[in-house]
């Protein structure tokens, strides 16, 4: 029920206080010039109170940015680990720029104008000036917002998402390189002289399986079965488990590789007695810079596979499945690589029904 008392100043002003007391909710006061303000006030917060919404919007003034931060990246270190790392670096940055400001004061205006910030802010040197790139800056974006779902859905410390009113910067269709043929063949035997002899057998399996980086890194000896040839993937980058064939040529590395195993411990790649595992990135460098190959990374291969596929006539569904892409909007990037199967398959309807 609101109340609403007329006042009079020592200098002849008149205001309006307004009071909104409801059972089980604090008491609300609020002074206005006018009577209809006063009057417009009390009617948005007993409907908000009516809604829900009111606890929430005082919660939002109790807490600030720093603490939702400290918060949600304290129970990423404890549900999810493997993306605490990561996560913790990107929402460091919000709270840096943001630590102090109530979530209230969090809106799509001061997001907006925070993300343009850090597209503009240079993280090279003095010397050669270096910025983001648009879907880094989504990744921040997304961050945050994760973030902010997990307060308005369990923590109830906002009202709504105020990064889903955040226009998103626009990213281009993604990167695709992928190796020739003699490219191909130039990588591999530069692999078979590298200083380290595992660097062929991660190669190829990046190649014909499209494992990531980070797969091939934590792979384990349990997570393969040498005789159905096959590898189970329990940790991969969406969370879900994924099973991928082992060409024959690949199998019969591993057999080789199985045989130098260590019997203390279960990588597939370890390294040293810490039981790390093995960094190749250095000795992959190497190999590309002896085949003499121009602009790829290691994650190319990945994208070399999924190409690879598409050339072989597999559909979209297909390679997603492969590379274990929940979505085919990933996968679209190789479809023009398969437009000459796509042609083939046409041109069997034809004749099949037209002729």
């Amino acid at each position: 029920m609101a109340t609403i008392q007329k006042r009079t100043g020592k200098d002849g002003s008149i205001s309006f206080r307004v009071m909104v007391r409801r059972k089980g909710f604090p008491t609300q006061y609020a002074t206005f010039e006018r009577r209809t303000d006063a009057k417009m006030w009390s009617q948005q917060v007993e409907g908000d109170i009516t809604r829900g919404r009111h606890v929430t919007q005082n919660e939002a003034k109790k807490h600030t940015v720093g603490e939702l931060v400290d918060r949600y990246v304290e129970t990423l270190r404890l549900k999810k680990p493997h993306a605490y790392p990561k996560q913790k670096q990107l929402l460091d940055w919000w709270k840096t720029r943001l630590g102090e400001y109530s979530l209230s004061h969090l809106t799509p205006a001061r997001i907006s104008q925070e993300r343009d910030a850090l597209l503009s802010e240079n993280i090279g040197t003095a010397e050669i000036e270096r910025h983001r790139a648009p879907p880094t800056a989504n990744r921040y974006l997304a961050a945050l917002s994760k973030a902010c779902t997990v307060a308005v859905k369990e923590w109830h410390w906002l009202q709504d998402n105020p990064v889903t009113r955040v226009q998103k910067e626009q990213e281009s269709a993604g990167r695709v390189r992928h190796l020739s043929a003699t490219e191909k063949t130039a990588l591999l035997t530069a692999c078979g002289n590298s200083r380290m002899d595992a660097l062929g057998l991660v190669v190829m399996l990046a190649l014909t399986t499209g494992m990531r980086r980070g797969e091939i890194r934590g792979l384990r000896w349990s997570d393969i079965d040498l005789k159905r040839g096959s590898i189970v993937l329990h940790k991969t980058k969406n969370r879900d488990r994924r099973a991928v064939p082992i060409v024959p040529q690949v199998l019969a590395m591993l057999g080789k590789h199985a045989q130098v195993r260590r019997i203390d411990n279960d990588l597939v790649f370890p390294i040293g007695d810490d039981g790390g595992t093995l960094d190749f990135d250095h000795a992959f460098i190497d190999a590309v810079r002896e085949a003499k190959i121009k602009d790829f990374r290691f994650h190319d291969l990945r994208h070399t596979a999924a190409s690879y596929l598409a050339m072989s006539g597999a559909t979209t569904a297909e390679i997603a499945a492969v590379l274990g892409h929940k979505t085919l909007a990933m996968v679209k990037r190789y479809a023009h690589l398969s437009d000459q199967h796509t042609g083939t398959v046409v041109e069997r309807m034809t004749n099949k029904f037209f002729k």
